[in-house]
């Protein structure tokens, strides 16, 4: 498999981004494909630039195994375009934000996550920041989902011209 990379981008990067992050993190790690497969994070705002993740987002994740207390927010930039094969969106707000930010031959590695979520009602993942703790372990339940089926594509996909993914 060629290396490839994969930023993950919420609004804030607190809750929804850190969580794919660190979810498909350790799915990368436990399939040990750890050294061929960049992952990292990134929000559309700037209003969460160095902070920690969202505490309910930390706990729920702990809850499952997975520790997101080492990652701290920042912004999406036109650059991450250029330095990751897959920009990952959690939601069309995003999206449209993230669109503006690539170049034309970019826009092919701009998705939304659920693209790759097997059998999923939903086509966005919902933003849990103004609900309660229980919106939390419904967006794991998604970044999981999705999280298999984008690995799954990323080692069946063979890497095409430029650096991207086809999909």
């Amino acid at each position: 498999m060629s290396p490839a990379s994969v930023l993950f981008v919420c609004l804030g990067n607190i809750c929804r981004s850190p969580t794919a992050e660190g979810v498909f993190r350790a799915l990368v790690e436990s399939r040990g494909l750890a050294d061929s497969i960049h992952v990292d994070s990134a929000g559309t705002s700037n209003w969460h630039i160095g902070e920690p993740p969202d505490p309910r987002a930390i706990e729920a994740a702990r809850l499952r195994g997975i520790d997101l207390t080492d990652l701290r927010g920042r912004q999406a930039i036109a650059r991450d375009f250029s330095e990751f094969d897959y920009v990952i969106a959690m939601d069309h707000e995003n999206y449209d934000n993230l669109s503006r930010l690539a170049t034309p031959e970019q826009a092919t590695k701009l998705h939304l996550f659920l693209e790759f979520a097997e059998g999923a009602s939903e086509i966005e993942v919902p933003d849990p920041y103004f609900g309660g703790a229980g919106g939390f372990p419904h967006v794991l339940d998604l970044i999981e989902n999705a999280s298999e089926g984008l690995l799954n594509h990323i080692i069946t996909s063979p890497l095409e011209k430029g650096g991207q993914r086809g999909i």
